[in-house]
């Protein structure tokens, strides 16, 4: 090295700007602050949406002269509310009504989305584009523009009081919403898996349920909870087509607790929390499958 460059690497060396000494001591108390407002951030947030939830179950276990009252901390528990819902209230009938109307809204959901993305996704027909559209334009329709025809559909269908009519009402409208997703499910199967079933001798009907049907599982899923949600929580049609109690939906038999002039909030809240648990069950029990499904659909689709 020559006197020259030996020269020049000191010089470049003192070029260089001084950290400032109070620069590296900032960041210490810096990230416990940030770190306390994101905390303080979540616990209010969690507070907001668990907070509605306490005092539903506060007021379903309080007796009827505190429910509803204000009482955050909860005296003498009681299950009065939940015996006379399910009993004196007929609380119990109405569940399986739902019970039956979700199960058929999740069954034609399921086969007719998959079947409907299988076809605009591996089949090639004219105005297949123009059919998607179409579907996605339905979803977008507010659902009381849809209560008239659907309710003259359904008297001349000789299926008004039905649990059945009912159900077939609610495939149509999650139908879209199912299309949809399971096209994303479909179409991030590859095409090689299919043709190498066909090459090893497999016939459509034998690829389609021992090959498609177990990878888009996940999709199917997940349009099954949104489908379940659909006919559970659904009150405008089930109050318009269903005019005998003895068909009431989980959703109309609650409002038989709220009075004219009055509420009886430890009934309301009993029967909140009666309809509250089928969907906790039912999430939890097939979370991992659709928190995988999502992804797989919104990544691959």
């Amino acid at each position: 090295m020559d006197t020259t460059t030996a020269a020049a690497v000191p010089e470049r060396r003192a070029s260089r700007p001084k950290r400032s000494p109070g620069r590296g001591r900032g960041r210490g108390p810096a990230r416990p602050a940030a770190a306390a407002a994101k905390a303080a951030g979540v616990a209010i947030l969690l507070l907001f949406t668990l907070f509605p939830v306490y005092f539903m179950l506060v007021s379903a276990f309080s007796d009827r002269s505190t429910a509803g009252g204000g009482t955050l901390v909860p005296t003498d528990l009681t299950v009065d509310n939940f015996v006379y819902v399910l009993t004196e209230g007929d609380f119990g009938r109405y569940m399986l009504n739902s019970l039956a109307v979700a199960a058929v809204t999740v069954t034609g959901a399921c086969v007719l989305a998959l079947l409907a993305a299988v076809a605009v996704t591996r089949f090639r027909f004219r105005m297949r584009t123009a059919v998607l559209v179409m579907v996605l334009v339905v979803q977008m329709v507010p659902l009381e523009a849809l209560v008239i025809p659907l309710f003259l559909q359904v008297r001349d269908l000789g299926m008004l009081n039905t649990l059945l009519g009912l159900g077939v009402v609610y495939i149509a409208l999650s139908l879209p919403l199912a299309v949809w997703m399971m096209r994303g499910f479909v179409a991030a199967v590859p095409k090689e898996v299919e043709e190498a079933a066909y090459i090893d001798g497999a016939s459509w009907p034998r690829m389609f349920w021992s090959v498609l049907f177990p990878l888009v599982a996940p999709g199917l899923v997940a349009t099954a909870i949104f489908a379940f949600i659909i006919a559970w929580n659904e009150f405008v049609l089930a109050l318009t087509f269903m005019t005998r109690s003895e068909n009431y939906t989980v959703a109309v038999g609650l409002r038989q607790f709220f009075g004219q002039y009055a509420n009886d909030w430890g009934h309301v809240m009993a029967a909140s929390t009666l309809i509250t648990l089928p969907v906790m069950v039912f999430f939890i029990l097939v979370q991992r499958w659709l928190v995988s499904g999502l992804v797989q659909g919104a990544v691959k689709g």
